[in-house]
């Protein structure tokens, strides 16, 4: 595993849009309404405008497929914005100015460009009808846990189902203790400590997000190795506050950062992490 900072460009440069909900009862006119998107090298406000104005329903799901949120997470993140109230098409038909400010400050236009532009390779194909298939009846069942599950299966494939405790709190320096995810091989005296946060996924505020790895950073070991997992198109309308956490990186307190593309780095690490402590 390398000891070197990351750069803010590189984390931002490898997120993804998290999962969202499947709307087969819709989707061949949102399918409609997204190929008769006019392909451009970058996408705006007068975009995001022409997209609800056209049929502000269909519209608003393309909108959360493009920012990667459910329904629930979509109109939370709306009323956050917007200073609660309702979050539909009167809402937009009286405020559309201030609706159309929500969904620049989410990073609409950034996703847009970001989907359009995105170069597939042939396994997104095999993903997809996973996905369609028996991950939309999953979907419901873990939403908001995915990211979790996505490290879980990665550290059972290095450590074996029995090689890490989930959910709960480990013990670190001077009797002090902090909640993580997961912890390698165990909450007692862990060598290895990973938290997982998706932004914009399940509701999860900046400041819980900082906190939690900060509360982590105060109690572990200088020995302890701190990875972060983290995914979600959202966070690019936050770039200072993922700034902060590259900071931490920089400065040593986080060993690691990763996204969900940057799957067989952390693989790669784990393994190198793996060899270490057992030597």
């Amino acid at each position: 595993m390398k000891n070197e900072d990351q750069s803010l460009d590189a984390i931002v440069e490898s997120l993804s849009p998290l999962a969202v909900d499947w709307m087969d009862d819709v989707a061949a006119a949102v399918i409609a309404r997204l190929t008769a998107l006019p392909k451009k090298a970058s996408y705006g406000r007068s975009d995001i405008a022409d997209l609800l104005e056209d049929g502000f329903d269909e519209g608003i799901l393309c909108a959360r497929l493009f920012l990667g949120l459910s329904k629930d997470a979509m109109e939370a993140e709306l009323r956050r914005e917007l200073g609660g109230g309702g979050v539909g098409v009167k809402r937009f038909e009286r405020e559309r100015d201030a609706f159309l400010d929500a969904l620049q400050r989410l990073a609409l236009d950034v996703a847009m460009t970001e989907a359009v532009g995105y170069q597939p390779i042939w396994s997104d194909i095999l993903v997809e009808r996973l996905r369609s298939g028996r991950g939309s009846a999953i979907q419901g069942q873990r939403r908001g846990r995915g990211l979790e599950d996505f490290v879980e299966a990665i550290l059972v494939e290095v450590f074996g189902p029995d090689g890490f405790e989930v959910r709960c709190a480990f013990d670190g320096v001077r009797g002090r203790r902090a909640k993580c995810d997961f912890a390698v091989p165990d909450r007692i005296r862990p060598h290895i400590i990973i938290e997982t946060k998706g932004y914009g996924a399940t509701g999860s505020k900046m400041s819980d997000i900082i906190g939690d790895l900060d509360a982590i950073i105060e109690a572990k070991r200088h020995d302890q190795m701190l990875l972060f997992v983290t995914d979600g198109m959202t966070w690019k309308a936050r770039l200072s506050d993922l700034r902060k956490i590259v900071e931490r990186q920089n400065d040593g307190k986080i060993a690691r950062i990763y996204t969900m593309r940057m799957r067989d780095q952390l693989v790669a690490d784990l393994e190198a992490l793996k060899a270490r402590f057992s030597a």
